[in-house]
């Protein structure tokens, strides 16, 4: 019988070295969960390891009063808009009352106001040339300010407000959809056993939406921290603002590193307690059958409370703000062709556009990255690259923008050598910059949306495909992209949204002389030039009222 021979050292070696494949989706995942992950720990490297250490200074000057207001205006923020929130949820949800069929969906709209439009607004509207004010002088007779007292609109007070006003919905979406889903056996056993309406709130359905309740004002403290606009505007001292004197009055970017560390850490405070909250208590639906609960009729007075009740912070964060930017846009008219709002216009839709086709196609090659990989390593890095839209724009401006000058240099002196000739900045000095904070800051929505698209295609579909020869990228655009581009659609459309809105990143990066609409508002209304910042600002709450209307269709 003939005997093989077996292989040499040599053979075996070549023979597995043509096994090796460089897996292309796995690699390509990995650099992206890299680079969406850089700038957080660019942050921290540069706060350990800054050129001017002014960290002594900051704790012996301005930081104590930088967090403190932070801290008094996070919580403030939260608990105004939980209480807001989860009372106009429990009304809409248990309750019929005149008007709650639109008011249930009116209060979604002050999410398409950015909270620095409100603060211009009610400034515009409560000072002591606004409306109220002169109506106050002329049916009382006064004829100065010091004839009567008025409260103080640029203060700590007045910034809750309106960041309530304009964060409570993320409360409510979230709260009315814990609410609906909640069977009505619970409430049934509380009222045998003599509960009345406000104890079913607090023993039954308020304990069972805690999570969903502590989610959503963990989120409003979350985009509290990230704030620059309103604050700015309102002359409160926060840790944001903190960020923007130490950097560009002080030019100390590694006392903005370390700023910016500590505003991180509340971030992951705040995330890590709304955690253990969802952890540390958790209902389940005992009954196989779900009934949701009857609404309970409300007429007379209380049916009038009810409506109060919801009318009024849809009126305080959307109609308010709303009807004072839309009478400044048309009694300014001619700004709607003015130059710098056509070039702010434009410049808006480039790096919006771009930044949203970037970040969900990258949210797309991820997950499908991470998918095909089947290894441990991507997949424990995909959870991570969703801090960037927990880390305020300001923090992520410090992590890019120093990191990429750097690079920027060194790769000017590079082809200064090669070529002889000067070489500008290529990166750092361009929108793409403000692309790549964009694309990072955002990412999350495009990752959520993209795994929870994958997730929904039954896996029996790409491995047909497989099996018929289809390559990997084959089945992702014939199999994977149609029966996903309406979820990648929607994705598309929020990012571009927010990149629309962002304003602190914005700030920070865009290049020189170039303009937004966020920034084109806020450099108008802080010159208290309204009037020319009213286009702008309407084309900005029309883009978040596109969001909101596709917000409430899914909500349906």
């Amino acid at each position: 019988m003939e005997q093989t021979r077996p292989p040499i050292a040599s053979e075996t070696t070549k023979s597995r070295g043509f096994r090796i494949k460089i897996d292309f989706w796995s690699l390509g995942a990995l650099l992206i969960a890299a680079i969406v992950v850089a700038p957080i720990l660019a942050v921290f490297y540069l706060a350990l390891f800054p050129t001017e250490n002014i960290w002594g200074h900051l704790l012996s000057t301005t930081l104590p009063r930088y967090v403190r207001n932070t801290l008094v205006l996070m919580l403030s923020v939260g608990l105004l808009s939980a209480s807001v929130g989860t009372g106009a949820a429990w009304l809409v949800t248990r309750y019929r009352f005149p008007g709650v069929v639109w008011l249930q969906w009116a209060l979604l709209l002050p999410l398409s106001i950015p909270a620095y439009v409100g603060a211009y607004a009610l400034v515009d509207f409560l000072e002591y040339a606004g409306p109220v004010q002169t109506a106050m002088r002329d049916m009382f007779g006064w004829q100065t300010s010091r004839d009567y007292w008025f409260p103080q609109i640029r203060s700590m007070g007045a910034a809750i407000l309106v960041l309530s006003a304009a964060l409570f919905p993320y409360v409510y979406i979230l709260a009315r959809a814990a609410f609906r889903e909640q069977s009505a056996a619970g409430e049934e056993v509380a009222r045998s056993l003599g509960a009345g309406a406000l104890g079913r709130f607090w023993r039954v359905g308020l304990p069972m939406a805690r999570p969903a309740i502590a989610a959503g004002t963990a989120i409003v403290m979350m985009e509290t921290v990230n704030d620059f606009g309103t604050v700015d505007y309102f002359a409160v001292q926060t840790l944001t603002t903190g960020i923007f004197s130490v950097w560009l009055e002080s030019n100390n970017a590694g006392g903005a590193a370390q700023l910016s560390t500590v505003v991180l850490m509340l971030v992951i405070l705040l995330v890590s307690l709304e955690k253990t909250s969802r952890r540390k208590q958790k209902f389940f639906n005992m009954t196989t059958r779900h009934r949701p609960a009857v609404r309970v009729d409300l007429t007379g007075f209380w049916g009038i409370m009810a409506t109060l009740a919801c009318l009024i912070p849809f009126a305080f964060g959307f109609v308010l703000p709303f009807g004072v930017i839309l009478s400044h846009a048309v009694d300014n008219a001619s700004s709607w062709a003015e130059p710098t709002l056509i070039r702010a216009l434009w410049n808006t839709l480039f790096v919006g556009g771009i930044a949203a086709f970037v970040t969900v196609l990258a949210g797309v090659f991820l997950v499908y990255g991470v998918r095909l990989s089947g290894k441990a390593l991507p997949r424990q890095l995909l959870p991570l690259t969703t801090i960037g839209y927990a880390a305020p724009g300001a923090v992520l401006g410090v992590g890019i923008l120093i990191p990429l000058a750097t690079v920027d240099h060194g790769l000017a002196d590079f082809l200064e050598s090669i070529t002889g000739q000067p070489v500008g900045l290529l990166l750092s000095g361009t929108a793409f910059a403000l692309i790549l904070a964009y694309c990072v800051r955002f990412f999350a929505i495009a990752q959520g949306a993209a795994d929870g698209a994958f997730g929904r295609v039954s896996p029996s579909l790409p491995l047909a495909a497989r099996s018929l020869g289809r390559t990997r990228g084959q089945t992702l655009v014939e199999i994977y992209f149609p029966m996903i581009r309406t979820t990648l659609g929607s994705a598309l459309l929020l990012v571009f949204v927010d990149c629309v809105k962002e304003l602190p990143a914005t700030m920070l990066l865009r290049p020189f002389n170039f303009d937004t609409l966020a920034t084109l508002v806020h450099d108008q209304a802080s010159l208290e030039n309204l009037g020319e910042a009213s286009p702008g600002a309407i084309l900005i709450m029309l883009v978040g009222l596109v969001a909101v209307g596709l917000l409430a269709r899914a909500n349906r």
